[in-house]
C-alpha cells in the first residue's frame, strides 16, 4: 500500500470513528449532564496528550514551554467550552441537524481571519461564504411553526470552533503543532474539571461502559488522525472530514430516528460544497490547515 493510500485509510478511520463518538455521546448526553460527559472525556484526552509529550525528543517540560502561555490556556478552554455545547446540541437538536451547521466552521473562520488575523479574503471566497450562509439559514428554517431557540446551540458551537481554529492559527505563529495539541488537552482538562465535579452523577447500568468507549474511541480518533498527516496533506483530510456529516446523519436517522426535512438537506449539500470550495482556496493561498480537534469537528 502507498503512503498516499496509507494515509487515506487512516483518515476514514479517523472520521468514521469521531461520527460513532458523536453518536455515543447523544446517547449519554440523553441522560448526564453535558459538562460531566465533556470532563471524562478531557481527562482521556489529556492523558493521552500528556504521554505522547513525554514520548517526544523535547519531553513534556519541552513541549509544554511556549512564548505566549494564555493564548494556548485561552484555546483549551475555547475547545473545552464548545464540546460542552456541542453535546449539548446533539441531545437538544439533534445529531444530523448540529453536524450540518458545525460545517459551517470553515466559513466563519475565513470571514474571522480578516479582522482577526488580518488576512484578506478574494471575491472567490467572500460569495463561497455568502453562500454557504445561505445553506445554514436553509437549515435553520423551521419546517412548521415559529423557530426553534434550540438551533442557536449548533450555531453557538460552530461560531467557538471558529474562534479556537483563529486562536490556533496565532499560536502556530510562534509554537509547534505538538505544544498546541499539549495545552489543547491539558489546559482543557484543568479548565473543566474546575466546573464538571459539580455536576457529578453516577452511572446507571451500562452507562459506565458506554463512557469507557466514548474515552477509547477519541484516544483512538486522534491517534488514527496523526497517523493519517504523516502521510497526505492537511487539506485532504479536511476535505474527507466531511464524509462525518453523512456518517453522523445516517447514526441519527437509523438509531435515534431523527428525520430530514428538505430544507435541512438542500441546507446541508450548500453548506459542504461551499466549505471544500473555501478549504481549497485556503490550501492555494498558501495558509496553514488545521487539524481536527476532541470535539470530533475540523
Amino acid at each position: 500500500m502507498t503512503s498516499r493510500a496509507t494515509g487515506l485509510v487512516f483518515a476514514l478511520m479517523a472520521v468514521t470513528i469521531f461520527s460513532i463518538q458523536d453518536g455515543v455521546s447523544k446517547h449519554l448526553a440523553d441522560n448526564y449532564p453535558a459538562v460531566f460527559i465533556a470532563m471524562m472525556r478531557y481527562w482521556a484526552f489529556a492523558a493521552f496528550a500528556v504521554a505522547l509529550a513525554s514520548r517526544s525528543q523535547a519531553g513534556v517540560s519541552g513541549t509544554a514551554a511556549t512564548p505566549r502561555p494564555w493564548l494556548q490556556v485561552f484555546r483549551g478552554v475555547l475547545l473545552a467550552l464548545q464540546i460542552v455545547v456541542a453535546i449539548t446540541s446533539f441531545a437538544v437538536v439533534g445529531l444530523a441537524q448540529s453536524q450540518a451547521i458545525l460545517q459551517s466552521a470553515p466559513l466563519i473562520v475565513a470571514l474571522l481571519s480578516m479582522p482577526l488575523l488580518g488576512e484578506r479574503v478574494g471575491w472567490r471566497r467572500w460569495t463561497a461564504i455568502a453562500v454557504g450562509f445561505v445553506g445554514v439559514l436553509l437549515i435553520l428554517k423551521p419546517e412548521a411553526g415559529g423557530f426553534d431557540l434550540g438551533l442557536l446551540l449548533p450555531v453557538a458551537c460552530a461560531f467557538l470552533y471558529s474562534l479556537y481554529s483563529i486562536t490556533t492559527r496565532l499560536a502556530s505563529r510562534t509554537d509547534s503543532a505538538n505544544t498546541s495539541f499539549f495545552y489543547t488537552g491539558v489546559a482543557g482538562a484543568v479548565a473543566i474539571s474546575l466546573v464538571g465535579p459539580f455536576y457529578w452523577t453516577s452511572f446507571e447500568g451500562n452507562d459506565g461502559w458506554w463512557m469507557l468507549l466514548l474515552c477509547v474511541l477519541g484516544i483512538s480518533g486522534h491517534y488514527l488522525l496523526i497517523r493519517a498527516f504523516d502521510h497526505i496533506d492537511a487539506v485532504i483530510v479536511q476535505s474527507m472530514s466531511y464524509l462525518q456529516l453523512v456518517l453522523v446523519t445516517l447514526i441519527g436517522v437509523f438509531i435515534y430516528g431523527e428525520t430530514l426535512g428538505f430544507n435541512m438537506i438542500l441546507g446541508s449539500l450548500i453548506v459542504v460544497a461551499a466549505g471544500l470550495f473555501t478549504i481549497y482556496r485556503e490550501a492555494r493561498s498558501g495558509r496553514k490547515l488545521l487539524p481536527m480537534d476532541p470535539s470530533g469537528e475540523l
